[in-house]
């Protein structure tokens, strides 16, 4: 799950959203279960429509451990 977390965090690096990103984990991570749940409610319609990419999104809300993963990856990249 390593790789789903840095690919997005790479993405929001190179869009410049890496700290506005970090804000919204923290802020929403008391949501973060409610938030797995409506994607799991939400798959038959945005599923065919963002493929690999909402995978990689319903896999890291469903995880602690993939969520703290990307933050960390947030956090060194504002580090750097």
């Amino acid at each position: 799950m390593r790789a789903a977390s840095e690919s997005i965090g790479e993405a929001l690096r190179r869009r410049g959203l890496a700290a506005p990103a970090r804000l919204l984990l923290d802020a929403h991570r008391p949501l973060r279960p409610l938030l797995a749940e409506a994607g799991v409610f939400l798959w038959p319609i945005l599923g065919p429509l963002f493929g690999r990419r909402y995978q990689a999104v319903q896999d890291l809300l469903e995880r602690d451990c993939t969520y703290d993963q990307l933050i960390d990856s947030l956090d060194d990249a504002e580090h750097r």
